[in-house]
């Protein structure tokens, strides 16, 4: 049987290559590679982010606020930040920074094998101590950590970290690399970013500081609160002249620099001065709300945030007003307050011994009203207490200067005293004297009716010791402020300025649970006959009020009021004297529309919202107006600014309603404006108790209203009405507001009639024109719309109509509310 020949055959050259050792052992080589390969890849780089994303990184950014003139007034920040680029940072700086962190960084490749190494020998003989190891990072590893990867403490991190940082050596040019870094990395004190640092520390830019200065910057990336100049200055000067002798060394500076650097103090401030903490302080908040709402707080809310987004806000704020009607509130507030006692510290804290430096600035508590400011007692010490302040200096309050009584509860204020009470003093020769902070309280609100923009928002004494904004977060009853609106819905339906209404008794039945509920004016009085509704306003009558509301219908009259923005209140007629809640900006915006010819909207703090490239991003569809501020006339037509208002109240009517409350100004509730000698509406209020008193007005420029009271309402005294305390506020504003502006008179709209009036009748007057400066014509002006004009009567007999003076002309008028005080009403 013949054999099989491939049985007998010689292996092939491939086989007898595969068969030796070491051909075997290269492949057991190259899978193992392969192996270690992947594991490589599944543990270092499978979630390796992009180095891309720094192309385009964008680091959150605060925004920054301005006022109405563009100048800068309030920043919103969690990380204080400002970003500069590569050829503003001051040369030395990078420098110091170098000498401190990576002193080859423009020589490597993104890592430094022999601090790697040194890393690596610290980490294990550390292993296992519970100590950290030193890092060894260059700065390109630390833009790696920082930006890409996060801090956490592993040698998987190191690995990861020294990969991403030859991408980004290959990625970014190295000033982009020290760009990078410089702007995000975390210095202390809320500081990201050597300029942020530079004011955080030495409240200076960074191109005005010292060598020293700069090399104390370069030791903060080690650990700020390892070398915070309060805490530790002695380890905090050793390790900045440290990185001085480092720059020696290493030739970045001559031995005369170090040697004046090395001999510089560290010459860091408590804490940085801001420029903003006392400018607009209610104003900001209420526009940080506004902007929370809008954009959200964080970059996860999306790439506007407020925290984040690095966004530029244009506002309405007037600095010069918001002083005015700040100080006129706090001025009315002190006035009414003074005389009842101390009332009382501004905050307790425990302190321990002479730490109370730190205790005083973690409540963040100041006062900005004339030279008062806020103090902590440390101790006492015979007859005066020690207090220190937020700029680390101590005084002494001695007892003759803190003797007047503790309100409430009898005894001097000095006996009271207790070591961490927060008080408010002002300098006394060489020390200090007690002041007490007001318990009544209020909101004061200057708007601009041509825009509906906020000029001007003050809600509350200091809004670093209340951040409650009285302004637009305070519901309370606005008493006969609101009377010209409920007028206004007579006016809308049928009714004149010269329609006569019976001041007299008025009752309603209330059904048969409620019984019959009778309205008074102001002192009991049952009333003075019938009477022109220019009378009832300017006198502020209760009984002719109501009586008109019922006329024409409460369900009207609080169409009106929800229209104009007030509040959604049910048809009841308490509701026409006042007795629904709303806010000192809902009042202030409803006169703003009246001075407008009935023009509005919602009332704005912010007038546009940019990106941190510059684009508008808030209004939608905004657009600017190219020629409005244009330096002198073009010969074109005129620019028209972009409008966002609506007509909400009838022209005329709003008109004639303006009409009427200039009679307030000259001869009712509120005559101590008279003498401001312009054209002026507005109207008095006090309301139920009275625990709250009102004044709101203005002219075509702009519109002010106010109010005080308590926070929790109680009785204000029975003296207490609007015309004796708003008004008053008021006038302090306004006569410093109107300082150079010119005079101009409220616009009718088109279809007024303007007719010559008896002012007691309402009876049309011929051949009579009204005077000039007597506040009580006999004659005057009155506004009507057409056909709604008193007409001559057909003479039958008699005389007709003079303009012989009336009784009721000669009536003396009340100085405010007709009847609170005695009956308990609202008015």
């Amino acid at each position: 049987m013949a054999s099989d020949p491939s049985s007998t055959a010689s292996p092939t050259p491939r086989r007898r290559l595969f068969a030796r050792w070491w051909v075997k052992a290269l492949a057991a080589l190259a899978l193992l590679a392969a192996i270690g390969a992947g594991v490589f890849w599944l543990i270092f780089m499978r979630d390796l982010p992009s180095v891309d994303a720094l192309k385009a990184y964008e680091p959150p950014l605060p925004t920054h606020v301005r006022g109405i003139d563009g100048a800068p007034i309030q920043s919103y920040a969690r990380e204080r930040r400002v970003e500069l680029s590569y050829a503003e940072y001051p040369p030395m700086l990078i420098r110091a920074f170098l000498a401190a962190e990576d002193k080859t960084f423009f020589e490597h490749g993104g890592v430094d094998y022999p601090g790697l190494a040194g890393a690596v020998l610290d980490y294990v003989q550390k292993f296992g101590s519970g100590r950290r190891a030193k890092g060894g990072s260059t700065i390109t590893q630390q833009v790696a950590k920082n930006l890409l990867i996060g801090n956490e403490y592993s040698p998987t991190r190191k690995v990861r970290e020294a990969i991403l940082a030859y991408k980004i050596e290959d990625t970014l040019t190295k000033p982009q690399i020290l760009e990078l870094y410089l702007n995000q990395i975390a210095l202390g004190r809320n500081a990201f970013g050597v300029e942020a640092a530079a004011h955080a520390y030495f409240d200076k830019e960074l191109d005005e500081l010292t060598l020293g200065q700069l090399a104390y910057l370069a030791i903060l990336p080690k650990g700020p609160s390892n070398y915070d100049p309060v805490r530790h200055p002695d380890r905090a000067l050793a390790r900045r002249n440290y990185v001085l002798s480092e720059m020696l060394r290493n030739n970045f500076i001559t031995r005369a620099q170090y040697e004046s650097a090395n001999a510089e103090p560290l010459g860091t401030v408590l804490r940085r001065t801001s420029k903003y903490e006392t400018v607009g302080g209610y104003f900001v908040e209420e526009v940080r709300r506004q902007l929370l709402d809008k954009f959200g707080e964080t970059a996860k809310d999306g790439p506007y945030s407020v925290y984040s987004g690095g966004l530029w806000v244009r506002t309405s704020l007037d600095t010069r007003l918001q002083d005015l009607a700040a100080k006129a509130l706090r001025d009315g507030l002190i006035r009414y307050d003074g005389g009842r006692g101390w009332s009382g510290p501004i905050r307790h804290v425990d302190i321990d011994g002479d730490k109370w430096l730190q205790a005083l600035l973690n409540t963040n508590i100041g006062v900005d009203y004339e030279d008062w400011r806020a103090g902590i007692l440390i101790a006492r010490q015979g007859g005066e207490w020690s207090i220190g302040f937020a700029n680390g200096r101590t005084g002494s309050v001695p007892r003759a200067n803190a003797q007047m009584p503790v309100r409430g509860k009898g005894g001097t204020a000095f006996a009271a005293f207790k070591a961490g009470d927060i008080v408010a003093v002002a300098p006394s020769g060489s020390s200090f004297a007690l002041r007490s902070i007001p318990r009544i309280s209020g909101g004061f609100v200057v708007e601009e009716p041509a825009s509906g923009r906020v000029l001007a928002m003050q809600g509350g004494f200091d809004a670093r010791l209340q951040a409650f904004n009285r302004a637009t977060q305070a519901q309370r009853q606005p008493g006969s402020t609101i009377k010209p609106i409920v007028y206004s819905a007579a006016l809308d339906n049928g009714m004149t300025p010269a329609s006569i209404v019976v001041d007299g008794p008025f009752c309603v039945d209330q059904g048969a649970r409620l019984g019959t509920k009778c309205f008074r004016n102001f002192g009991g009085s049952r009333g003075a006959g019938p009477h022109t509704m220019r009378w009832g306003i300017e006198q502020s009558r209760n009984l002719m009020t109501v009586r008109t509301a019922a006329t024409v219908g409460m369900p009207r009259v609080v169409a009106t009021i929800k229209k104009m923005g007030i509040g959604d209140f049910p048809p009841y007629l308490s509701y026409a004297l006042g007795a629904g809640e709303t806010t000192v900006s809902a009042m202030v915006n409803a006169y703003a529309i009246l001075a407008n010819n009935g023009r509005g909207g919602a009332p704005s703090l912010i007038d546009f919202v940019q990106d941190r490239h510059g684009k508008v991003i808030w209004p939608e569809n905004w657009r600017a107006c190219d020629r409005c501020n244009a330096a002198d006339y073009d010969g074109k037509p005129m620019p028209r600014p972009q409008g966002r208002q609506r007509q909400v109240l009838d022209a005329m009517t709003a008109f004639q309603m303006v009409h009427i409350t200039e009679g307030v100004i000259q001869r009712g509730t509120a005559t101590v404006l008279r003498d401001l000698d312009r054209p002026m509406f507005g109207k008095t209020g006090t309301n139920n108790g009275p625990t709250d008193v009102w004044f709101i007005g203005g002219t075509p420029q702009f519109v002010g209203g106010l109010y005080i009271g308590y926070d929790s309402p109680r009785s204000l005294g029975g003296a207490a009405q609007g015309g004796t305390l708003a008004a008053p506020i008021f006038k302090q504003f306004a006569v410093k507001a109107y300082e150079g502006m010119d005079k101009l008179p409220f616009r009718a709209p088109a279809g007024i009639r303007m007719v010559r009036i008896d002012r007691g009748s309402g009876r049309p007057v011929y051949g009579t024109f009204p005077t000039g400066n007597d506040p009580k014509p006999a004659v005057i002006w009155e506004a009507f719309k057409p056909a709604s004009e008193p007409r001559r009567a057909r003479r039958r007999a008699g005389p007709a109509p003079t303009a012989t003076p009336t009784t009721a002309r000669t009536d003396t008028p009340p100085r405010d509310s007709d009847f609170l005080q005695r009956e308990g009403g609202i008015y």
